[in-house]
């Protein structure tokens, strides 16, 4: 998992049926104390996040089309979780 913040929504009047119900999210990467890192992803929304909101991130395939019950689902990357604090070292 990688921790994000969501920087942009992505809007997209035609999508494939596994889409239909979802947001599409910009997120970019960053480490515990908040800094960009790598490279932006998209990610498919399955937590009602918004942008500025820190993210959770589940870059892996299998695993994200366990999330969404579709074992042919062409999804690799998904918005798992809505971070509420980073705790790092014992302090936030």
């Amino acid at each position: 998992m990688t921790l994000g913040r969501v920087v942009a929504t992505v809007v997209s009047t035609v999508k494939i049926p596994v889409l239909q119900g979802h947001k599409i999210l910009v997120v970019q990467p960053i480490d515990p104390k908040g800094q960009p890192m790598g490279k932006s992803m998209i990610g498919l929304d399955t937590v009602q996040a918004g942008v500025g909101d820190t993210v959770l991130v589940l870059d892996e395939g299998n695993s994200s089309r366990l999330i969404l019950g579709d074992p042919n689902a062409a999804v690799r990357t998904v918005v798992v979780g809505i971070v509420d604090q980073v705790q790092n070292g014992g302090g936030a």
